[in-house]
């Protein structure tokens, strides 16, 4: 590195310690972004000695990152990761600086659709693992399209790079890139049915003629084994897929993959999907489906995603909801809750978050009622928006807390020892921040 370089790094790193050591902070943007003031080259020269690995897409981008990071850690790499999810420049900036080593590291860098091209302009991946794409934050995106055609942007950047995608997701096939391109999916279902994607459902048109797709079977929202009833258009053939899903808990799902059965320490049928992108992954590194299985089955929870943290004996998990499809997962989540719980929804509207909050209208909210729910709480900067939400939705007995800093306190009160908080990102980072200063967890954001 050039001298320029070197000072963004010293400085990055002095900012990284005031804030961590002396202010209590969660340091995972602001050091990048000094960093990046000083010497807008930087993530060119920190990419030196990498094997790069990008996962992108709307949902399941932290939990697929973690996974791929568990597995090849596991195998034997050493690997580097944005693991708080700050996933634009400066906070995959902030992370390089502070993992990297000398010598050879494989970076498993979770990136934000929008970012994933200006971050291929500085560095070249060897693998995209991409999720799904669905409407989310369209005042930053637009819609889905949009967002694709941004991904596509940075794949293009990187023309050799293998790019592990979800054939169970239509958009996919609407443009393809020239990169050798791995499909995975579900093939759990020996159905030849005629369906149709439910009402309100976003990307069912076929890219060929625009008619809209049909399915032999749906997982969720719009993915599934699609094809077109006016043309030849189907779904890709699948490399990878789970072929048998066994069990499904709030705290667990059981699956397999081929002939080999996989438990994952996390409830929703969404998650198996983020567990089958790190499986293919790991195959196309080499990787055998026993590390995968040994890794999978490590009790370990992921930043902010259905973390169950114990607050004076109530059993207390914390989802992350951010667009309608991901709230009806974690609607249908919640949904295999056996015991009574109480539901806390958190909403923010900053820019991490997306600051249109219209959102939480599509959500299937109503779905709830078929839960053993017992105590409504909702809370966050915009308090008022997701309290009428869901007294809209049937919910008029409910509790609003405005100020997240009391609503730890509130949550020991509530009636029953199992407690899912559904929060948008900053407000789950608020959260986090006031169970450490509570001494419930350790560090904040």
């Amino acid at each position: 590195m050039n001298l320029k370089s070197r000072a963004a790094v010293f400085f990055a790193k002095t900012s990284h310690f005031i804030l961590k050591n002396i202010l209590h902070r969660g340091a995972t943007s602001l050091p990048g972004k000094i960093a990046l003031k000083i010497d807008p080259d930087l993530l060119r020269h920190l990419s030196d000695n990498l094997d790069v690995i990008i996962v992108s897409g709307t949902n399941g981008k932290t939990l697929t990152t973690a996974l791929c990071v568990k597995v090849l850690k596991t195998a034997g790499y050493d690997v580097i990761s944005n693991s708080s999810g700050s996933n634009m420049v400066q906070g995959i900036v902030n992370s390089l600086i502070m993992q990297k080593s000398s010598k050879k590291q494989v970076a498993v860098l979770e990136v934000d659709e929008a970012n994933v091209a200006p971050v291929t302009e500085s560095l070249t991946p060897k693998f995209f693992v991409l999720t799904n794409i669905f409407r989310d934050q369209m005042d930053r995106y637009g819609e889905i399209y949009t967002t694709y055609d941004k991904i596509l942007a940075g794949i293009k950047n990187a023309p050799k790079a293998t790019v592990i995608t979800n054939g169970d997701s239509p958009i996919f096939q609407r443009a393809k890139p020239e990169n050798l391109t791995v499909y995975y999916g579900f093939d759990h279902l020996n159905e030849n049915k005629d369906l149709l994607a439910p009402t309100n459902t976003d990307g069912i048109l076929s890219p060929t003629d625009h008619s809209i797709l049909h399915y032999h079977f749906l997982t969720y929202a719009n993915l599934g084994f699609y094809y077109s009833i006016t043309d030849s258009f189907k779904r890709p053939k699948l490399n990878y897929a789970v072929t048998k899903i066994d069990q499904l808990t709030p705290k667990y799902s059981e699956f397999e993959i081929g002939s080999t059965r996989f438990k994952i320490e996390i409830g929703g049928l969404y998650n198996i999907y983020n567990a089958l992108a790190a499986y293919s992954l790991a195959q196309e590194m080499g990787i055998s489906a026993n590390v995968v299985k040994e890794t999978f089955e490590q009790n370990q929870q992921i930043f902010g995603r259905q973390e169950s943290i114990d607050v004076d004996g109530k059993d207390v998990t914390i989802v992350l909801i951010k667009n309608p499809v991901g709230s009806n997962a974690v609607i249908d989540m919640m949904l295999t809750e056996k015991d009574p719980f109480s539901l806390v929804a958190l909403l923010n509207a900053n820019y991490a978050d997306g600051i249109d909050t219209s959102w939480i209208w599509d959500a299937d909210f109503e779905k709830l009622h078929q839960a053993n729910i017992e105590a409504v709480l909702t809370g966050g900067e915009r308090y008022k928006d997701i309290q009428v939400r869901l007294k809209m939705g049937g919910f008029e007995d409910q509790e609003t807390v405005p100020d997240l800093k009391q609503i730890v306190e509130k949550i020991k009160t509530l009636p029953t020892k199992k407690v899912y908080v559904a929060a948008t990102y900053t407000a789950m980072l608020q959260l986090r921040e006031q169970l450490a200063k509570s001494g419930y967890i350790k560090g904040g954001f």
